[in-house]
């Protein structure tokens, strides 16, 4: 019995330790695709359509391992505010939207597994008149 529980302990040690190793694994590539990128541009060899190309594919490579990992993206363009997935920056007065609608997105969110890793920042619509009645007027 005192062997298992070693063996139990030693076999969980591990599993924690290298946890991270096929996602690491996988994103290998993608550094491996910056840093040809960042050699390319040291050179002085500066094509811009070259490299836009390039950053494009590198920002497709990672999508698809974080894709793989579930980690997904919270992009919610016009879409209407969610406090438990969009984090409020500012407010904007607006009348071609319904308030509480997200106008801008500063900065994406990301889920892993449907769980929340980090709030997408937003700018999210108000109506004109949600600011008269609060004393603004001078």
């Amino acid at each position: 019995m005192e062997n298992l529980r070693k063996r139990s302990e030693r076999d969980l040690v591990n599993a924690h330790k290298f946890a991270l190793e096929r996602f690491a694994q996988e994103l290998l590539p993608v550094r491996d695709s910056l840093e040809m990128g960042l050699a390319t541009l040291a050179g002085g060899q500066i094509d811009p359509a070259r490299l836009q190309e390039g950053v494009e594919l590198t920002l497709q490579m990672l999508t698809t391992v974080l894709g793989k990992f579930g980690i997904t993206e919270v992009n919610p363009q016009f879409e209407r505010f969610n406090p438990g997935l969009h984090q409020a920056i500012s407010l904007q007065e607006r009348t071609d939207v319904e308030p509480n609608t997200v106008v801008t997105v500063v900065q994406k969110g990301y889920l892993l597994n449907d769980r929340l890793l980090r709030p997408a920042m937003v700018i999210v619509s108000r109506s004109p008149e949600g600011t008269g009645s609060a004393g603004g007027r001078s």
